[in-house]
């Protein structure tokens, strides 16, 4: 019988496995120059260190408050004869935590790509595409908006226009609450170091460790070569980034909607068309298999009204909520497309906002469709969905576990087990 780990919720939140992997490979080193190389470039790129020629010698400052937002001060302010540095309170703690994730993220991708192609003739079939493009995600998600928390130059700008259209809102909204941009890049590449960690959770025996499955999951991942890998795992992350965004989401319309007097109408679409969707998205990538058998869970007795609520509000996304109901607030994919093409607000048209365009098109595919559709299915058919999606994870199958999800029902169609849920402290079968 092959030896597991244990799933610890704790360290996966905490990058256990990544900064273990970093200690074992004495590569600290990596983390702090990837993350100063990052933090250099945001002061730079987002206008917080401005070199020129300026006379009356140095000062250095602390500006305690002003016009600019509270969450700016205190900032810290140096003009010098060579130029300004000027450090904005959360700008710059947002710029410094995502340096360190950035160091983090950069080092492991290295040491991924070195190890997997060093080990190419042994690894499981795919694995070293994979692993190098996983490796790579934190690093990518944080260049897009690079800059971007202090948001006054014209690269800073392009990724501001990116969040905004993610976001559903303008990109002078964001500037004007530029607090939104640091929190959404801290989440971001947070999510996208979760996802590296899960990658070496599930390909650590390649790494000279035991995996959470056991060294049975190198044949299981050897028999699902081909497209249902490919499938699930790209839906995975797709579902990861798509539910980060749409939660995220939330926050860019308190910008301009205060929700300490929003509505009724407001607050549905916050909770059930956002948080629960998103929510069942991100768990659905992360741990599909102790998703999925907690949806089985809560079909029982008064637990329904959980997965109801869940499919009202991705029902509520990819289909027609009738009048007055967007005035107030809440609107689905329908209702604006009705809006978009011209059609009466008696009709419950609603304009679908400052986003245009391509960015519209992807918005509506990725955040209406994607995962009001995803959220409908995985309440509706729970055991097929989650099955399928789990295919993506290289665990063999117990049959222990199988019973304690199906209950008195065939085994037949089982999820199998995904070695971050709930599950994985199962031993593998003999």
């Amino acid at each position: 019988m092959a030896a597991v780990r244990q799933f610890d919720p704790v360290g996966l939140l905490t990058l256990r496995e990544i900064r273990s992997f970093i200690r074992r490979s004495s590569a600290q080193g990596g983390v702090v120059f990837f993350g100063l190389l990052y933090v250099l470039g945001s002061l730079f790129l987002g206008g917080m260190v401005v070199f020129g020629d300026i006379r009356g010698g140095s000062t250095l400052s602390i500006v305690w408050g002003g016009t600019a937002g509270s969450w700016n001060y205190p900032g810290l302010l140096l003009v010098a004869p060579w130029g300004v540095v000027s450090l904005p309170f959360f700008a710059t703690l947002a710029m410094v935590v995502v340096g360190v994730g950035v160091g983090y993220g950069m080092t492991v991708a290295v040491l991924l790509a070195v190890r997997l192609v060093k080990n190419r003739a042994t690894n499981p079939a795919g694995s070293t595409a994979t692993g190098a493009f996983a490796g790579l995600t934190p690093a990518l998600i944080s260049l897009v908006t690079l800059g971007a928390c202090c948001s006054t130059t014209a690269a800073a700008t392009a990724g501001v226009g990116l969040v905004a259209q993610a976001s559903g809102t303008s990109a002078s909204n964001l500037l004007l609450n530029n607090w939104y941009l640091g929190v959404f890049q801290i989440v971001m590449v947070w999510v996208a170091l979760l996802a590296q960690e899960m990658l070496l959770v599930v390909y650590a025996g390649l790494f000279g460790r035991p995996s959470a499955a056991g060294e049975g999951g190198r044949a299981a991942t050897a028999r699902r070569r081909g497209g249902q890998f490919l499938a699930t795992g790209i839906l995975r992350v797709l579902l990861l980034g798509a539910g980060v965004v749409w939660a995220l989401a939330v926050l860019a319309e308190w910008t301009t909607v205060n929700p300490a007097s929003a509505g009724a109408g407001y607050w549905f679409q916050w909770v059930f068309q956002h948080w629960l969707v998103s929510g069942l998205a991100i768990a659905a990538a992360l741990l599909p298999t102790a998703t999925g058998s907690a949806l089985l869970r809560v079909r029982s007795g008064v637990g329904w009204i959980v997965p109801t609520l869940i499919a009202l509000g991705g029902l509520s996304l990819i289909l027609w909520v009738p009048p007055p109901l967007p005035s107030w607030g809440v609107d689905g994919l329908l209702n604006q497309l009705l809006g978009a093409a011209g059609v009466a607000p008696a009709w419950g048209a609603i304009a679908p906002g400052p986003v245009g365009g391509v960015a519209l098109y992807l918005r509506w595919a990725f955040e209406y469709v994607l995962l009001g559709g995803f959220t409908t299915a995985a309440v509706l058919v729970p055991r097929r969905l989650f099955s399928w999606l789990a295919g993506s994870t290289p665990t063999p199958v117990d049959p222990t576990t199988v019973a304690a999800l199906t209950g008195p029902r065939s085994n037949a169609g089982a999820l199998p087990v995904d070695p971050l849920g709930s599950n994985a402290s199962h031993p593998e079968t003999p």
